[in-house]
């Protein structure tokens, strides 16, 4: 959690690590990344909180953190692992759980 309260607090004010101006993309990038890590999310919901398109956050994720922040951006590939490799179970349980929904209301 350090290292990722320490990745924000440098980006807080608009002024990246180097000094130089970050454009608000860039800093949504961070918001969003860290946002993820601090509540173990997928790209699907940090997309619904900040209210953007999952292409969007997919991108901001992917290439512009990359360029940003390296020990953030390797954070996300990780958690992004992770959840590619969950999916299938929570798809498998929002089907399950829509089935039930459907069955009660018969």
């Amino acid at each position: 959690i350090f290292v990722i309260f320490s990745a924000y607090c440098s980006y807080i004010g608009h002024v990246g690590q180097g000094g130089e101006i970050i454009n608000e993309n860039e800093d949504r990038a961070v918001r969003i990344a860290v946002f993820m890590l601090e509540n173990n999310s997928t790209v699907r919901k940090a997309a619904s909180v900040f209210g953007v398109s999952k292409s969007t956050v997919h991108k901001d994720i992917t290439t512009r953190l990359q360029i940003l922040d390296k020990p953030l951006y390797r954070q996300i590939v990780e958690l992004m692992e992770i959840n590619k490799k969950e999916r299938h179970i929570r798809g498998g349980l929002a089907t399950r759980l829509k089935y039930i929904r459907d069955k009660e209301k018969v």
